[in-house]
């Protein structure tokens, strides 16, 4: 039985509002292509970086959510290589002196550890038309600033892998650190893997690159674990090669021999001097993080969410601040939960919607919930409700216009109880027979008769007193 070893390499562009080492602006998602560019990003001759302070400042704080130590002194370095999407044939990287090293994350209980995260200029993107005998060249991506999380090889499926990418971007959304919006290239992967039996050393490492989508991680994590037992199986070596993904197909494929540091000869970026990071100036950045996932989760338990889904709740950045403004209204905790994780999030899933792109509001799934607790209304008419609630309006003026309040009047709720009795004589006959499970073919009736519109419990209350009543002694 063989054991996969995986390390992840993750990386994030970052909320800036230009590039890492020029003024062009950053905004370029959606834009046409070669419209964010200018004489750095296209590699010209003269051109000198300057480093962007506020995505030094991101990536410190990032380091800090990774629990990591954080480097004094820093420096950049050329990567060399030659490919159409770096112009300058070469990366601007961080190799020896990263800016965060030695961190940490828990994913379900067991620890991931960081072996580093460090700051580079991300490449521009080359397009492949179908059926065409060349390639397009997008520059508006070039120059992007992005920071690079290494873990250490400690992941052992595909599953924790998705969760750790989960936890990842959730702290980089809580933060503002990026947008950690996979669909548009702000957070990229490339996995690591390899297998060995337990108790002997680690096989040869594949690495699988740009994986475009959490779902990506795990279909190629799964497709190579099996491909390489399938070698090891069968008395083959597994080779240390560089992989990509055919989401289409669903198999891996190799790209290139995977390539050694010494290929890239690293030497000191000449137009940048080091970096020092004050004691001051990290204290001043950890004063300014928002309120981690952890921290969020362990709040929500607090306020009597079960762990389970606080722990989901609190990846979401969106849900999580619902959530937070539906609790100020003094609606309860876990209902709210209920809601947003049931029904809600159903809705929108049929709909491939977010919960920002739907017109429901905290107020009003706070309304939907208190109208329940005070039996206005049943569950079942709030489920009716709930698509009109999600178009934003309000659920007590659809209670209010519909005559949808609850029966609560115990005379009206005996005369359908009576009505229906005298209509099923036999089964009244069975359940006074001892048939107790016969009651439910009265219930559903009277619930009914009664438009739905009656609390549960209180009619069954007053069923069962009635089929108790002017009962022939046994």
């Amino acid at each position: 039985m063989y054991q996969a070893v995986i390390g992840l390499e993750v990386h994030l562009q970052l909320n800036t509002r230009t590039k890492m080492f020029s003024a062009c602006a950053a905004d370029y998602f959606g834009h046409e292509p070669n419209s964010f560019t200018d004489p750095l990003t296209m590699g010209l001759p003269g051109t000198l970086p300057v480093i962007n302070r506020r995505a030094v400042e991101l990536a410190l704080m990032f380091g800090l959510a990774l629990n990591c130590e954080v480097e004094g002194f820093t420096q950049f370095h050329r990567k060399n290589y030659f490919y159409p999407d770096a112009p300058k044939n070469y990366q601007i990287s961080q190799y020896d002196r990263p800016i965060a090293r030695h961190g940490f994350l828990m994913v379900g209980g067991e620890r991931v550890g960081i072996r580093r995260a460090h700051l580079e200029d991300d490449a521009g993107k080359l397009i492949h038309p179908m059926y065409a005998p060349y390639s397009l060249l997008d520059l508006n991506r070039a120059g992007m600033p992005l920071i690079e999380m290494v873990t250490e090889p400690d992941i052992r499926s595909p599953e924790q892998a998705r969760e750790f990418l989960n936890l990842v971007r959730a702290i980089a959304q809580a933060l503002g650190v990026s947008d950690a919006n996979p669909e548009e290239g702000k957070m990229r992967c490339d996995v690591n893997v390899s297998l060995h039996r337990p108790g002997e050393p680690w096989g040869t490492k594949v690495e699988v690159k740009n994986l475009n989508s959490f779902k990506s991680v795990g279909r190629s994590l799964e497709y190579e674990i099996a491909r390489q037992t399938r070698v090891l199986q069968d008395g083959g070596r597994v080779t240390q090669d560089t992989m990509g993904w055919d989401e289409g197909g669903g198999r891996t494929f190799v790209m290139r021999t995977k390539e050694g540091e010494a290929d890239y000869r690293y030497f000191p970026e000449p137009d940048l001097p080091p970096l020092n990071i004050t004691r001051e100036w990290v204290e001043r950045v950890r004063a300014r993080m928002g309120e981690l996932p952890a921290q969020k989760r362990a709040r929500f338990v607090a306020a009597g969410i079960k762990d389970a889904d606080a722990e989901t709740l609190s990846l979401s950045v969106s849900h999580s601040r619902f959530l937070d403004d539906a609790m100020t209204t003094g609606a309860d905790a876990q209902k709210l939960a209920n809601w947003l994780l049931g029904d809600v999030s159903g809705w929108l899933a049929a709909r491939d919607l977010e919960l920002s792109a739907s017109a429901l509001t905290p107020a009003n799934l706070a309304a939907l919930v208190k109208l329940i607790d005070a039996g206005t209304i049943s569950g079942r008419i709030a489920k009716d409700l709930l698509p009109e609630v999600m178009a934003g309006v309000a659920p007590e003026r659809l209670v209010n216009e519909r005559g949808l309040a609850v029966v609560t009047d115990t005379d009206a709720i005996e005369a359908a109880v009576e009505k229906i009795m005298a209509a099923s004589p036999e089964v009244v006959e069975r359940v006074r027979g001892g048939n107790a499970k016969a009651v439910n073919a009265l219930f559903g009736p009277i619930m009914k008769e009664l438009g739905g519109k009656a609390q549960p419990e209180l009619v069954r209350d007053v069923l069962l007193r009635k089929l108790s009543e002017n009962q022939a002694p046994a």
